[in-house]
C-alpha cells in the first residue's frame, strides 16, 4: 500500500511538474501612492503583465490620482528616464485600462477635463463587478 501511495505522489508531482504557468487572465492595480518610484513600479509590472497577454485594469485614488492629471510635474525614473505618467500613457497604448476613482475628483477639486487621455472616472459599482470575477489578480501600490 505504502509504495502505491508513493507512486501515486510522484505521478501527480511528474504531471503538474509539465503543465504550463497559468497567468491571470486579468490584473487589477490599484495606486494610491505619491511616491514616484512606486508608482513606476506599478507602471512597470502593469506593462509586464500586458507583454504576457493580460489585461491590466488600473485604479487611481488619493494622491495615486494626481498621476492622471494634465501637466503633472514628476521625476523621470531610470533606467528608462520616464516619468510614472509616461509609464501609465504607455500602459494605456497598449491596451489597458486606467481610471480615477469616485472619490478622487469631487475630493480633489478637479474635473474629468482635467485628466490625461484615456483615463476616466469610475463608479464603485463597476469596480465591484470587476474585483470579484475569479479571474483577477490584484496589486496595491
Amino acid at each position: 500500500m505504502r509504495s502505491l501511495l508513493s507512486a501515486l505522489a510522484i505521478g501527480t508531482i511528474a504531471a503538474t511538474a509539465t503543465l504550463p504557468a497559468q497567468a491571470a487572465e486579468k490584473l487589477f492595480i490599484t495606486v494610491t501612492t505619491a511616491e514616484p518610484q512606486v508608482q513606476g513600479m506599478a507602471m512597470v509590472l502593469g506593462m509586464e503583465a500586458r507583454k504576457r497577454g493580460t489585461d491590466v485594469r488600473i485604479l487611481l485614488c488619493g494622491p495615486g490620482g494626481d498621476l492622471a492629471l494634465k501637466g503633472a510635474e514628476m521625476p523621470p525614473l531610470k533606467p528608462a528616464g520616464k516619468t510614472p505618467q509616461q509609464m501609465l500613457q504607455g500602459l494605456l497604448a497598449q491596451g489597458a485600462t486606467a481610471e480615477v476613482c469616485a472619490l478622487y475628483l469631487p475630493n480633489s477639486g478637479k474635473t474629468a477635463d482635467t485628466l490625461i487621455d484615456g483615463v476616466s472616472p469610475v463608479t464603485p459599482p463597476v469596480i465591484g463587478d470587476y474585483m470579484i470575477q475569479p479571474d483577477v489578480r490584484y496589486l496595491a501600490f
